[in-house]
Order: C-alpha cells, then structure tokens, then sequence
C-alpha cells in the first residue's frame, strides 16, 4: 500500500517526545508499504521556510514550518493548528495513496484529511489520542460556546468520514462510539511498548547516575514529560515535601518543559525542597530515555484528576513497562487498574499525599518488591502492548480500510486487556 500519514506532531528518537508515529510507520514500512508523513517542524529557529522532504528509516516525512511549544496561549496554539491543516491539506492531495491515516491531537488534522480523502477517492483511517473536544473543554481551554459548537461538530464530522478509527484506550473507544460512530468500525491500539530499545542496562544506570552528583545510590523517582496545566506536576513538589518530612533519601527527578515549569520550580523554592530532594533537568531526546528508565527505582505517570483524563495512553507509562520500572500513577482509569491487577507498580489515586510518601517511602526500600513489581510491568509489556504486535494490528486495520472491510476492525484489536 501507498500510505499517506498525517500527523503535526511527528517525533523521531532524535528529538523528545513521543515516537509513536514513527515506530508504527517504520514497520509499515518494513512490512513492504510505502509511507509519506505529512508533519511539522515546531522549533521558531527553524531557517525553513516550506516544505522540505527527509528520509527518517524508510519513511518519506513532508515537514512544513510551523513553530509551536506548550508555553504558547491557546489563541495561538488553534492558529497553529489552522496553519498547518491548510498547508498538509495541499501536500496531502498532491501525493498518491491508497489510504488516508491521520492521527490526533489536534483534532484539526481532519480538515486535511477528510477532503483529501474525498478528492482522490480513498478511504481515511482516523486515529483518537486524546478526546477531543472534552479534554479542553474540561481543563477551560474552550470556554467560548461557539468554539466548543464548531470542535463537536469537527469531531462529529471527521468520525462521519472516516472509514475506521483507531482508539488508544478502551475509554476513547467508549467516548468515540457515544457519539454514534459504530463499534465495530473502532480498533483499540494503545500505545506501545519498545521491549528491545528500553531493556534495563545496568551500564547505562551506573553510567547516568554517575554524572549526577546529587543521586548517588538513593532510590530514584522519574517524571518525564510535558509541565503542562493537565499534567499536574506541582503534584510531585507536595510529594518531595512530604518526603522530606519523612526524612526519606528518595530523590525525585523530574525531567521536560512546558508553560508550567516555571511555577513548579517556584513552588519547590518556596516549599525548599528544589535541588533538596528534587531536581529538574531539560527534556530528552526519545533515544535517551531507556537510560534514564534503567536508572530509575519507579517511574510516574501525572494527570490531574478528571474524568476525561482517565482514558488518556501516555507514552511514559508504557516505557516504564518496557524498561521492567514499576509505575507510580495518581489518576483513575483503566492504568490504574491494569496497574492494581498486575501488581507493577503503585496506584495512588485519591489517596492523602502523607499517605502516598510513606507508602513511597517503604515499597521503594523494599528490594523484594521492587523485583517482583519490575518483572510484572516487564511482563505486561511484553504480552499486551509489545510494539510489533501492535504495529501488526494497526497494518491489518489500513488493509481492511482499503479492501471495504472496516466492519471488522474491532474484532482484530478489541482492547481487552487482563493479567
């Protein structure tokens, strides 16, 4: 198959973020199709000024400049998304293909999609990473009734078009299908697990702890991601606090940017636990995490705690279990119970901080546990999110697409997962 994929946020493991685009279209690559990735360059130093074309392992990637960070406003977040849309709508019709495969967020990537789709007479796979618009309406980025009249009906009108569509969690599925798109026409394909890539290196763990004069042999807590209003990190500086009342030697690291970096190391200042007990360092490149990983004792996933949140597929939290790290999470949903079913890790929802530190503070002194814990989060890695096999089912999923079949893509990935 000829694939045309769209995504504006593409990462390769050379830069930080998620890779999901670019493992999945790299094996569709390796399985014979021929894919052109349609994305974005984000960085405002860029010296380009239209598109230009990269071969990233096989995959033709399209880049047009569009700058974008999380520390813009929302105002200028949609007009970056608008941008794009119009341009990756040109170069999508320009292109040939058999089948159309857009990824979200944004939720605007449907407007290239869709009338590309039309005009060169091919079926569109549409793909859910957050639910839009609910996540935003939730967090009070679309306060304007207008604004959250036009983000229902472009999510009603993408699912309208699509042929199938590809949910990252049973809970998307649930909220994709509430609006009337049929169930069986919705895969479920998580995010995924990279087992080979994020195998424990001892090498690498004495290696990074070593350049880190603060860390020492002390048990370690990993964040790593976005300081974004819906990840609430500050979390972790009422956790560092709480620790340190404990006089616990657990260190916290926690690693990325975003608009709220800032007033987390405000508030570590102010509650003296920054470079205390924990210590903030700039993002990543993707390359890099399996290091950080190995050098972890548990590594955490943070959302504030809201309903739309619950169904979210961070990245984080299936590195973790590749890398054999147990996983701390405060959020409800279905993490959290895979979590509390598997014994991988600690589910901390609701509980009262306090309780967490010290709860914290005994599993990650207990070397038994630790053991047990990592093996398990290495076992669900390797038996339900494994990135091969979930690359296999969203393969299968685009040929359906392509063959009229889209009727049984929920009988290919139905999301089912248990210990």
């Amino acid at each position: 198959m000829k694939i045309i994929y769209l995504h504006q946020y593409f990462n390769t493991p050379e830069m930080s973020g998620g890779t999901r685009s670019y493992e999945m279209a790299r094996r569709m690559v390796a399985a014979g199709h021929e894919v052109h990735m349609v994305t974005s360059i984000r960085e405002s130093s860029s010296n380009h000024t239209d598109w230009f074309l990269t071969d990233e392992a096989g995959i033709h990637v399209h880049w047009y400049p569009v700058p974008y960070s999380n520390n813009m406003s929302y105002a200028q977040r949609i007009r970056a998304f608008l941008s794009f849309a119009f341009a990756a709508r040109k170069k999508a019709v320009q292109l040939e293909g058999d089948v159309i495969f857009a990824t979200s967020t944004p939720l605007t990537i449907a407007l290239p999609a869709v009338p590309a789709a039309r005009k060169k007479k091919i079926p569109m796979v549409f793909e859910v990473r957050d639910l839009w618009p609910e996540m935003p309406i939730a967090v009070g980025a679309l306060n304007n009734p207008v604004l959250r009249f036009a983000a229902r009906k472009l999510e009603n009108w993408a699912y309208k078009n699509a042929s199938a569509v590809v949910a990252l969690s049973p809970g998307m599925k649930e909220g994709v299908v509430r609006t009337g798109y049929p169930k069986q026409k919705v895969a479920v394909i998580p995010n995924s697990s990279d087992n080979a890539e994020f195998a424990y290196n001892p090498d690498a763990a004495k290696s990074f702890r070593a350049q880190r004069s603060w860390l020492g042999d002390k048990p370690l807590l990993v964040y790593t991601g976005t300081f974004g209003k819906i990840n609430g990190v500050g979390y972790m500086v009422d956790l560092a606090l709480a620790l340190k009342k404990l006089g616990s030697d657990i260190c916290i690291l926690l690693v990325g940017q975003g608009a709220e970096r800032d007033l987390v190391v405000e508030k570590a200042q102010e509650q003296g636990v920054y470079e205390y007990n924990l210590f903030i360092e700039n993002p990543l490149p993707k390359k890099d995490i399996p290091a950080l990983l190995s050098a972890a004792t548990m590594a955490t996933a943070l959302f504030i705690d809201l309903p739309e949140m619950r169904p979210n597929s961070a990245n984080k939290f299936f590195d973790a279990l590749a890398s054999g790290t147990p996983v701390f999470i405060n959020y409800g949903g279905w993490m959290h119970d895979l979590i509390a079913a598997n014994d991988c890790g600690l589910p901390m929802w609701q509980k009262p901080i306090n309780e967490v530190a010290e709860i914290l503070h005994a599993k990650m002194h207990d070397q038994n546990w630790l053991e047990a814990s990592g093996s398990s989060a290495r076992k669900l890695a390797e038996n339900s999110f494994a990135r091969d096999d979930l690359a296999n089912q969203l393969n299968k999923l685009l040929e359906l697409a392509v063959e009229g079949k889209s009727e049984l893509a929920a009988s290919i990935a139905p999301g089912i997962y248990c210990k």
